[in-house]
């Protein structure tokens, strides 16, 4: 990758994994941050500078076109993310439009490549196996709002001589992931001795450390890779599994309490990425 990579969400539980992972590669790297946040970057080499803004998903075109000038190649890993409640949340429809501006605006600066994040959400999750020819069938506002800003940016960006790529994440966990989640709850509970009350477990998902998803993401922004593309590990694991596994660190097993939550009728059984393959 040559240039200038701008980066959104350079603070948060994925954009400090794709920040790290262009660190290393020697990228010099643009931020855009809320304010209050550019403190959380102080300690952190390859940023070529840190924009400011109260709302990144309020700015114009005008404004990202101003923010994106000299730079190759945009990594747009920001969007509400609250845990509990982003999948229902009217906050999507703002990322949406606010998504939509900051491609006008980079389009309009002559960025040459740019890399949106989805989810494996906008899938038809009933197949289980999915890949990047699986149809999409969003059953969230948050899935939605995804898959729109997908299918708007895949037609539109290429008339305009940007490619386009679209990195759909599947079930990260890993360092600075939020409490309110599996794996945190798992060690925490763990840690302190205490049960870990669970569902049946039996649940087939697709789980990767956002390390890894960082260098892929990474990757995927110094690749000719162009459309959606699949960040996950490819390796079906149940979620009994993967706490049994957390659980043997602790030699703790035993703690681990499963049926003692109801499993979520609505939740899909299984759901598994196909990866994709670095094309550079």
């Amino acid at each position: 990758m040559t240039g200038i990579t701008l980066l959104t969400g350079a603070t948060g539980f994925i954009g400090r994994q794709v920040l790290r992972a262009l660190g290393e590669k020697g990228v010099r790297v643009r931020v855009v941050v809320r304010d209050g946040k550019q403190s959380q970057l102080a300690t952190l080499d390859g940023i070529e500078a840190v924009v400011t803004t109260p709302d990144l998903f309020a700015q114009d075109a005008d404004w990202w076109a101003n923010v994106c000038k000299d730079i190759d190649t945009v990594i747009h890993v920001a969007w509400y993310a609250e845990p509990g409640k982003y999948l229902q949340s009217a906050k999507n429809l703002d990322c949406l439009m606010g998504t939509l501006q900051m491609a006008k605006g980079a389009a309009q600066a002559g960025v040459r490549r740019f890399i949106g994040i989805g989810t494996c959400f906008e899938y038809d999750l009933t197949g289980g196996i999915l890949s990047v020819d699986t149809p999409l069938r969003p059953l969230t506002p948050y899935a939605g709002a995804k898959a729109a800003a997908f299918m708007a940016l895949l037609q539109w960006l290429p008339q305009q001589g940007v490619a386009f790529a679209w990195c759909r994440l599947f079930y990260l966990y890993g360092e600075g992931e939020d409490a309110r989640r599996l794996v945190p709850y798992l060690r925490t509970k763990l840690t302190a001795g205490e049960p870990a009350e669970l569902t049946s477990g039996r649940q087939i998902r697709d789980f990767l450390d956002v390390s890894d998803a960082g260098q892929m993401i990474a990757e995927a922004a110094q690749s000719n890779q162009q459309g959606p593309l699949n960040i996950c590990s490819g390796v079906p694991i149940t979620v009994r599994q993967l706490a049994e596994q957390i659980a043997d660190e602790y030699g703790r097993r035993g703690l681990l309490k499963f049926g003692a939550r109801a499993d979520n009728l609505v939740d899909p059984p299984c759901v598994v990425g196909v990866r994709y393959e670095v094309s550079i």
